[in-house]
């Protein structure tokens, strides 16, 4: 009797043993998404075109709103962003989340 006892507190011992590094990953993993949305929801301020962190241009570039090619190819120094996108047939026709490549030929102009 004593040695069925000992078995099922083995059994019961291990599985708890072998749920802790479950609920330990579920628990860091809660604790990521947390930060994750704090730290985003203190951006009070909208981010425009690729305008991140001082950053603005970078070889894959975001149209923001109110972005024209002549303004990107001011601010980022490609006076070739037609040419080196083949997907923009009309280059009047340029929208916000329109991506596209920039290489710039000139140093880049820090504007905010």
């Amino acid at each position: 009797m004593a040695s069925i006892y000992r078995k099922q507190t083995i059994k019961v011992s291990i599985s708890i043993i072998d749920a802790v590094p479950l609920y330990f990953a579920i628990f860091i993993l809660g604790l990521i998404l947390l930060a994750s949305i704090r730290e985003s929801s203190s951006t009070s301020e909208p981010v425009k075109g690729n305008l991140l962190l001082g950053r603005p241009c970078d070889e894959i570039y975001v149209v923001g709103e109110g972005e024209t090619l002549h303004t990107i190819s001011d601010k980022c120094g490609d006076p070739f962003i037609v040419e080196h996108n083949p997907h923009i047939h009309d280059p009047d026709d340029v929208f916000p989340g329109l991506v596209i490549k920039i290489t710039p030929s000139k140093p880049r102009k820090l504007s905010r």
